[in-house]
């Protein structure tokens, strides 16, 4: 096989692989089923439920076995497929969010980011939470015990809007359920200025004459539609994760919560359980040092639901406790996930390369601190990337450069030898040791750097920092398209030009590949977010002059050693 079509091969073989993993990403739906599916075998047939609400009384066991700690095994609310129960609606308002409660169930059914704009009209904020006719996200949360509230509760509250004032720090909306059997509960939302975290905790009052040991339960409830974007925009995850030390990060897909063989750990004192999209988050995240039960179910067609269940301990008569469980609903802001929580930033997924991805971000968000544009940090990165690879383009390119003088000769042996391969191919081998050409020479360089540019392409993809980050002129997105396909024609120009330094193919159809390659990819590059164009563009320039400065002084060597006077010496 000669350089141009391993070249060829990659390129090819490189984008068939991204728009293959784009396409299984968007196009894998969950499968249907017909009826409620019921509960994993070898669960407790105490757990099997109608109606899918927490059943009272259920029996403690240990989820740390030897330690004595009591949990609420398999005891993990859920609720049948259907359309959530309306209440009253308590909106809160914040510096960062608008949060919208329902008083049924105590659900936090609304969550708008205000410094993130919705990706279909960024007049509006994005909802990360929402309950519409066609997406169903919400996080919900109860307690497990005799006569305790669920999120089936109905909850009253004192005021229906909460905003924050200046110079106040923080918001409670205490919601509070019907006192049952000596029980008095409150619901308390808290949100915290300048934060994405929602403290959300129960407050338990035993007014009855006998100890409880109740159990809480955070979740989130969704389906599986993806965010709203291209094929080429929503490489990543959709579903549930979950963090333990032990363990470290695991993807609960919803495709393996429908087949009904989801593995996780279950039971541990520390860690986390999130719901992923792109770009964005949501995660219940228990203190540590608390025994905790981490379950994630199928309830019904495209109804999934991932959460924990934490004990609140032993009240007695007369005493109040309180348990408090963090909820994280905001961006994938990489340089901020860590300090929120061990292992959260582990949700920013870079594929199979983050140990590359990782720090390529590292210096990208290096360059837009010092520079305020993300587009101007791109175009550092990619020369910082480009300047670390300079000796090893350059060998390939001199190596295509040598290519380019003999291709004449090579084309006369081809000529001479007609359809003989055998013969022609041994007369090249023959050739390129001659003339000390390793054909294969351009083509390694390349093989090096491609798992480089495939986890900047992670890096760029996955970044919400580029979100409606503006570059320049037109530029007002660097993670969407162009609007006016500049970019991806400028790209489409610099690869046109870039295929004139290479060696010419001197299989005719080949060659009429190589030619149409780059309005190929100028159409491919159409859908591809801006700031991955820019990308490209540049790696492309910054080559185009290497490889003609290199490719200029091996023909100025080549041409003084063909000189007549050379000749005679």
């Amino acid at each position: 096989m000669d350089t141009q079509k391993f070249v060829l091969f990659l390129i090819f073989s490189t984008s068939m692989l991204f728009l293959w993993d784009a396409w299984q990403k968007e196009q894998n739906p969950s499968p249907p089923a017909a009826v409620e599916t019921q509960e994993a075998a070898g669960e407790s047939s105490s757990v099997r439920r109608q109606e899918g609400t927490p059943v009272p009384g259920e029996k403690l066991v240990s989820t740390q076995p030897g330690k004595g700690e009591p949990s609420a095994e398999n005891a993990a609310p859920v609720r049948a497929s259907g359309k959530l129960e309306s209440g009253e609606k308590v909106v809160v308002k914040t510096d960062l969010v608008v949060a919208e409660i329902d008083t049924a169930g105590g659900d936090l059914r609304q969550l708008e980011l205000l410094n993130h704009p919705d990706k279909e009209d960024k007049n509006k904020p994005f909802a990360l939470l929402q309950s519409q006719y066609d997406h169903v996200y919400v996080a919900q949360s109860g307690l497990i015990g005799e006569g305790l509230p669920s999120h089936k509760t109905r909850y009253t509250v004192e005021s229906r809007t909460y905003n924050l004032a200046e110079g106040q720090d923080k918001i409670e909306v205490r919601l509070v359920a019907p006192a049952a059997d000596g029980m008095q509960v409150a619901k308390i939302y808290t949100f915290h200025r300048g934060s994405y975290l929602i403290d959300v905790s129960f407050e338990v009052a035993n007014q009855g004459t006998a100890a409880i040991q109740p159990f809480s339960y955070f979740q989130m409830l969704r389906d599986s539609k993806p965010p709203v974007g291209s094929v080429f925009m929503i490489p990543t995850y959709t579903g549930a994760a979950l963090y333990t030390e032990e363990e470290k990060f695991k993807k609960i897909e919803f495709s393996a919560l429908d087949k009904g063989n989801a593995s996780y750990p279950k039971n541990a004192d520390n860690g986390w359980i999130a719901m992923l999209q792109h770009y964005f988050l949501t995660a219940w995240l228990p203190k540590d040092k608390l025994p905790r039960e981490y379950y994630a179910k199928r309830l019904g067609e495209n109804e999934y639901t991932a959460g924990v269940i934490v004990p609140v301990g032993q009240i007695e008569p007369g005493n109040t406790k309180t348990v408090t469980v963090p909820l994280y609903a905001g961006p994938e802001e990489q340089s901020k996930l860590a300090a929120v929580a061990p292992g959260l930033d582990l949700t920013v997924d870079y594929g199979w390369l983050t140990v590359i991805g990782a720090p390529l971000f590292w210096l990208l968000s290096f360059y837009h601190s010092w520079t305020g544009n993300w587009g101007v940090a791109i175009i550092l990165l990619t020369m910082s990337v480009k300047l670390a690879f300079f000796p090893l383009s350059a060998a390939g390119y001199r190596s295509m450069a040598k290519l380019r003088v003999v291709t004449p000769k090579l084309q006369r042996l081809r000529e001479q030898h007609g359809n003989d391969r055998e013969r022609m191919h041994q007369a090249m081998m023959d050739f390129y040791k001659t003339e000390k050409i390793n054909p294969m020479g351009g083509c390694l360089p390349i093989v090096v750097q491609i798992p480089v540019f495939i986890s900047l392409y992670w890096v760029l993809l996955a970044s919400v920092e580029l979100r409606y980050a503006p570059f320049a002129l037109w530029i007002e997105d660097m993670s969407s398209p162009d609007p006016y396909y500049v970019l991806p024609v400028i790209m489409g120009i610099s690869m046109y030009v870039q295929s004139k330094l290479s060696p010419p193919a001197t299989d005719p159809i080949q060659a009429k590949v190589m030619q149409i390659m780059p309005f190929a990819f100028s159409i491919f590059f159409f859908f591809f977010p801006a700031g991955l164009v820019l990308y490209s563009l540049v790696n492309n320039v910054l080559s185009i002059a290497q490889q003609w400065q290199i490719t200029r002084m091996i023909e100025r060597s080549a041409a003084k050693s063909n000189t007549p006077a050379t000749k005679k010496k």
